[in-house]
């Protein structure tokens, strides 16, 4: 297996569409009360297209097998939204590569702080969070679909003597 490439795709990309319908299908067949995107907080194509934020493909030898959008609000916090690992590519490390590049394109931004909220349902994509350093915070938003909001800071953090 190849090294995963992750790239800046534009969100009406014919691969980036499949990628945002699976992970669709995937919200709708594994939360309680199904998922309908109209119902969430918005990720229009605008919202993932640079300025206003940005959208990752990572692809396995030449195959999409995940992705992660951005939202930039200015001076508040960035959201990461969409993100998804194909189950074919869960257990590699994927998730991780795709947090830790958001992560990366966030700061070249300018954010200082990310943000997000997921389901109950979404154990694995918790647990990451909770190891790649995310803490849970009070509720920010008003996402039907969330039981949990995180937030990272993105600051370098003072060394401890």
């Amino acid at each position: 297996m190849m090294e995963p490439q992750i790239s800046v795709r534009d969100p009406r990309d014919p691969v980036a569409r499949n990628c945002l319908r699976a992970y669709e299908a995937e919200l709708a067949s594994r939360f309680d009360d199904g998922f309908d995107p109209a119902q969430s907080i918005s990720a229009t194509d605008e919202e993932m297209t640079p300025p206003a934020g940005l959208f990752v493909v990572a692809a396995i030898d030449g195959e999409p097998a995940g992705c992660g959008a951005l939202k930039f609000h200015g001076d508040a916090p960035a959201e990461i939204k969409r993100m998804w690992v194909a189950p074919s590519a869960r257990g590699l490390g994927l998730g991780r590569q795709i947090l830790a590049q958001l992560e990366v394109h966030a700061k070249e931004n300018g954010a200082r702080v990310l943000r997000l909220e997921t389901n109950r349902a979404l154990r694995e994509a918790i647990g990451l969070y909770r190891s790649a350093g995310y803490r849970e915070v009070a509720a920010f938003s008003d996402e039907p679909y969330a039981h949990h909001w995180f937030e990272k800071s993105l600051e370098p953090q003072a060394s401890q003597a």
